[in-house]
């Protein structure tokens, strides 16, 4: 059965990644869920380009469902508003059907950590989505892009926002492109397996990942 207004299928699953559009923000911390996005495409071969409800989107057949992948226009401290009006025009339950990706500042890069609710942590992305759903219990994969070193980190942490917007190092994007497959698999895990088997699996450094789609 189709949806008569949207063709998607029902049972369709909204997978979004937070991040600014533009080529200067593309490598920063704050984009790390505009990438996860792209690998996900990458890994079911798509390309994410057509404008949708402020988005850029495209669709994908993954672990079984069909799947819109997004990428919001709205800047990220307005990610709330094309988020929900994808669900509103896929008409999908936001708090059941949506899986939202984020970069961490609290979390160090390399770890990723999988939630089914929480507060936005001070992430405006996070707040805004929450803002827009009227709830906070909405799926959501965390990836860390503090620097490792305990030190650094924590002068990061007070100049977060400088910090998420500076260019990650080639170094550090070594690191973030192996992580990028791991929130590819624990997306994965969450459609077929759920949140609760994506969380006792990736939470944390995790395993290799392994192929998808």
């Amino acid at each position: 059965m189709e949806n008569r207004t949207s063709g998607v299928k029902l049972g369709t699953k909204l997978i979004a990644g937070l991040g600014n559009p533009g080529i200067e923000y593309q490598f920063t911390p704050h984009n790390a869920g505009f990438l996860a996005i792209d690998r996900i495409a990458e890994r079911c071969g798509v390309t994410v380009a057509n404008r949708r409800n402020r988005a850029l989107t495209a669709t994908a057949k993954l672990a079984g469902y069909d799947v819109v992948l997004a990428k919001p226009e709205t800047y990220m401290n307005l990610s709330g508003i094309a988020i929900r009006a994808l669900a509103e025009d896929l008409e999908i339950d936001p708090l059941r059907d949506i899986i939202v990706l984020y970069d961490e500042v609290d979390l160090p890069l390399g770890a990723v950590r999988v939630r089914e609710r929480g507060s936005s942590a001070g992430h405006n992305g996070a707040k805004s989505i929450s803002g827009a759903l009227g709830s906070d219990e909405w799926l959501r994969v965390r990836i860390g892009v503090s620097p490792e070193d305990a030190e650094v980190a924590s002068r990061v942490r007070t100049r977060s926002a400088e910090y998420v917007l500076t260019p990650f190092r080639k170094k550090e994007l070594a690191v973030l492109d192996e992580v990028l497959d791991r929130v590819a698999e624990a997306v994965e895990v969450m459609l077929k397996e759920g949140a609760s088997a994506a969380m006792n699996r990736y939470n944390g450094r995790g395993e290799k990942p392994a192929a998808s789609c």
